[in-house]
């Protein structure tokens, strides 16, 4: 009778290759710590994400106040004195003094894409005059140039219109969370300015509500005097 040939683990074909089990937990190992290195990275990037939306809780009527603020003092700084009714007409034809809202942003997980915050709400105060002469527009934006740099606002943009162009200053302060922005047009002689307030939530917003928060503020007269 033949001798039988038993096959040697080498060579048996269900055998494990000698060692796998090892290899296979480090490598586990190794993936399991570069997984665990991507989840603490995704958690601290989120957690970065959630504290940018930190907004402070505010009423929009404060947030109204202030933008109405800082658009009064540029407005008295520019010398003009008339007083402009809430609303607006013929928008870049007419005078307008209005509130808006709009969204606050969160940056998205790992920033790439932008989701918006409910409750949280920007409030800008925008106005308008028309029939501004050079005389007045003139002086009155060199003026507030240099009021507002000295009033620690960084200026992002001034230019003295060439050949019948626009005037234009933009400011902003606070990593630009508030910013303002003025425009002369000589050739309508039309005057535009703007201010926008950091983001805030609304403390009475409530779930179901359509629109950013604060977008039914109305402004009252708008001037050197404001009436309350």
């Amino acid at each position: 009778m033949p001798d039988e040939t038993v096959p040697s683990p080498a060579t048996a074909p269900d055998a494990p290759e000698p060692g796998a089990s090892s290899r296979a937990r480090r490598t586990l190992g190794c993936g399991g710590a570069a997984l665990l290195g991507v989840l603490l990275l995704v958690s601290t990037l989120a957690w970065g994400s959630w504290a940018s939306t930190d907004f402070p809780r505010v009423a929009p009527e404060e947030m109204a106040d202030r933008a109405l603020q800082r658009s009064q003092e540029a407005y008295i700084v520019m010398g003009f004195k008339r007083t402009i009714e809430p609303g607006v007409e013929d928008i870049g034809v007419s005078t307008e003094n209005t509130l808006g809202s709009d969204f606050c942003y969160d940056g998205g997980l790992l920033g790439l894409e932008d989701e918006t915050v409910d409750g949280a709400y920007a409030m800008s105060h925008s106005w308008a005059l028309d029939h501004v002469p050079a005389s007045q527009a003139v002086p009155g934006l060199r003026r507030l140039h240099r009021f507002l740099q000295d009033e620690g606002w960084k200026v992002t943009s001034y230019r003295e219109g060439e050949r019948g162009g626009s005037w234009d200053l933009f400011v902003q302060r606070d990593d630009g969370d508030e910013r303002m922005s003025f425009t002369w047009y000589p050739d309508r002689e039309y005057f535009t300015g703007g201010a926008t307030v950091p983001c805030a939530y609304d403390p009475e917003w409530e779930t179901g509500h359509v629109g950013p928060a604060g977008d039914d503020q109305r402004p009252p007269a708008f001037g050197p005097a404001r009436r309350h």
